[in-house]
């Protein structure tokens, strides 16, 4: 049984299909949490079950077991039969599933119902241990087939079957990404008084919701404050498949910052012209609206952006940058902090796939058209979304000369001549100006500027010309980049199978070479033993030979005459003379001298018939009724 009342909980709306969590409570808390009780109070036995004949939703249970629940849906106007017989109610045992799960080792007990799949189950586990399902990492639960939709019951999990959980922390398979990217996340999204539900693949990121939200709410990106997004780094710029939102619904907040600071505001004509009439008024509690630029405008001179003689480039970026933000406010580009160099490499260097334009931004302090183009221009929401979404952006203050000169220095390394002499050709009263970098068929160079006396609609007409040409061009790049990409890895392919055939026959050389060895390893050894053998025995034969006595001769007194008759396929025949007192070993030494030792043979009399190697070696041959002559036969043992 579970081991704390969440479990409980979750196990009884489980199985008893309670989804009003009061009702759950009250059933749980009259039954003093005893699980089984509150499954019996909520699904009575057969006995008990006429009262409720009327339900649309009744269940039948085993005995006392919890094992067996089956909900049965009637019309209102039909009565329930119960006539379900116990034998098919005991075969639906299978329908729940119990499991000991170990997490950071500790075992919890779960209960769930066969029909249930991977997906309610990872939904529980996340609720027991915090592990968000999409970095939920289980093992024991049945491989390749354990897929979101599967249900428990086709898994064969053995009754109490033991999982391993814990939380992801390498980089998730192929199949798993692919169906996380094709999944349809639901966001229910709450703003003031009135709700939204979004609809979104896995691909979307979440800094598009926010820009649709802001199509729907008239909230600027840049003032949303969200409750509900998971804590994960860089946020806006990953997709909703991985940042472990709830299914099939997560829940969200959003309402507008508050007013942090006050700006003095100057509001500029939104006229195209250069002269247009400016005004001061004092900003009030709320934001600006959209079509209203601000900027600071404090009673000192204003310092220039950029420290004079600035020496490190990557430190003028961070520096002109905070006092780009403290002098025009929040509604700024997000400017790049980093080398020209480095700015480069990650919009125009990087698979074509993933490339932005650059965009340099040249300011001037003398210019008078700067704080215009700042405050009207670079701080207009859909200026701000374009170069957010298409652009890396890099800004330089020209207004000294030597930050002039390393600038200049600095694009002629980075790019070449020609675009360091476009830059030095800009007249102060054109300034300030928008470089846009992209690579073109393998060059890197600028491919349009636009001066600071344009308009609104200008400025966003060349970017979006801008964006339009490199998503084409970003395209065909992808294309070469991918076909490359299926050429080296075709021929990686086949090196790696040259690799394995080379591998494969020098392991078949290895291995014939090590039978080989092995087979002369046993010849020899088989030689060795036969030669061994045979140099026993021929020892054994030379030391019988001599231990043979003479042969007497034909006409002696008390002569024995053996005849031997030899086992098959030898149709030959032994003689020899022995005198009659001589005894059975002398007989059985000569025959093992003519390699018959009676280690092998048997030496049987003719009549009677008996194994003279079983008498007594020391018996004489008169004794044994070998005198004065006798056959014998030699048989194999």
């Amino acid at each position: 049984m579970a081991e704390n009342r969440e479990e409980i909980l979750a196990n009884f709306q489980t199985i008893t299909n309670v989804e009003d969590v009061d009702e759950a409570l009250f059933h749980l808390e009259e039954t003093n949490w005893d699980l089984l009780s509150a499954i019996n109070r909520v699904l009575p036995q057969d006995g008990n079950s006429t009262s409720q004949s009327n339900s649309t939703q009744d269940v039948e249970m085993i005995d006392d077991d919890i094992s067996v629940i089956t909900p049965k849906n009637h019309p209102p106007d039909r009565e329930d039969s119960n006539q379900a017989s116990t034998s098919s109610l005991r075969n639906s045992s299978s329908d729940i599933v119990e499991l000991q799960v170990n997490c950071n080792n500790k075992i919890k007990e779960f209960i769930m119902s066969g029909s249930s799949t991977v997906s309610d189950l990872k939904k529980r586990l996340e609720m027991v241990f915090g592990i968000p399902v999409c970095q939920q990492q289980i093992s024991g639960l049945g491989g390749s087939k354990a897929t979101s939709t599967a249900l428990l019951s086709s898994l064969g999990l053995a009754r109490n079957a033991v999982l391993r959980v814990k939380a992801a922390e390498g980089v998730l398979a192929d199949d798993e990404v692919a169906e996380r990217l094709t999944t349809t996340y639901a966001l229910h999204i709450k703003h003031e008084d009135r709700e939204y539900t979004l609809k979104y693949l896995g691909t979307k990121t979440v800094q598009e919701v926010k820009n649709d939200l802001f199509s729907l709410t008239d909230i600027p990106v840049r003032h949303q404050v969200w409750t509900g997004w998971p804590n994960v780094t860089g946020l806006d710029d990953t997709v909703l498949a991985m940042i472990g939102l709830n299914l099939p619904q997560h829940e969200l907040t959003v309402r507008r910052a508050p007013k942090q600071r006050e700006y003095k505001r100057i509001i500029v004509d939104s006229s195209d012209s250069d002269n247009g009439s400016v005004e001061e008024v004092e900003d009030g509690d709320s934001f600006p609206a959209e079509e209203d630029m601000f900027v600071d405008v404090p009673s000192e001179r204003l310092q220039p952006l950029m420290s004079e003689h600035v020496e490190d480039e990557a430190l003028g970026c961070i520096e002109f940058a905070q006092r780009f933000r403290a002098r025009y406010g929040p509604n700024s580009p997000n400017f790049f902090e980093g080398t020209l160099q480095d700015a480069i490499k990650e919009s125009c260097l990087t698979p074509a796939k993933e490339r932005k334009l650059l965009a340099v931004y040249l300011h001037h302090e003398q210019s008078v058209l700067s704080n215009v183009f700042c405050a009207q221009l670079l701080g207009c929401e859909t200026v701000l979304q374009t170069l957010a979404a298409n652009f890396i952006v890099y800004g330089w203050d020209l207004t000294y000369p030597d930050n002039m000169n390393l600038l200049l220095t600095s694009v002629t390394n980075a790019l070449d001549l020609v675009a360091s002499r476009t830059i030095r050709r800009i007249p102060i009263d054109r300034l300030p100006a928008l470089l846009i970098i992209m690579r073109l068929r393998s060059n890197t160079e600028i491919y349009s500027v636009i001066n600071g006396n344009v308009g609104v609609s200008e400025l966003v007409g060349g970017l979006m010309e801008a964006v339009e040409r490199f998503a084409v061009q970003r395209e065909e790049d992808a294309k070469v980049e991918r076909e490359r990409l299926a050429r080296q890895r075709v021929k990686w392919e086949q090196d790696e199978a040259y690799q394995r055939s080379l591998e494969a026959d020098r392991a078949k050389e290895e291995i014939k070479k090590q039978q080989e060895f092995e087979r002369n390893q046993e010849i020899e050894r088989a030689e060795s033993e036969r030669l061994m053998e045979e140099a026993k025995k021929e020892a054994l034969r030379v030391g019988a030979a001599s231990r043979v006595p003479a042969e007497p001769a034909a006409d002696a007194a008390e002569v024995s005459r053996i005849r031997v008759r030899l086992p098959p396929p030898h149709n030959e025949c032994l003689e020899r003379r022995f005198h009659a007192t001589d005894t059975l070993a002398a007989l059985l030494d000569f025959l093992a001298s003519k390699g018959y030792p009676q280690e092998n043979y048997k030496v049987i009399s003719s009549w009677p018939r008996r194994d003279l190697t079983t008498e007594s070696h020391s018996s004489t041959l008169k004794a044994l009724k070998l005198y004065p002559q006798e056959t014998i036969v030699l048989e194999e043992r």
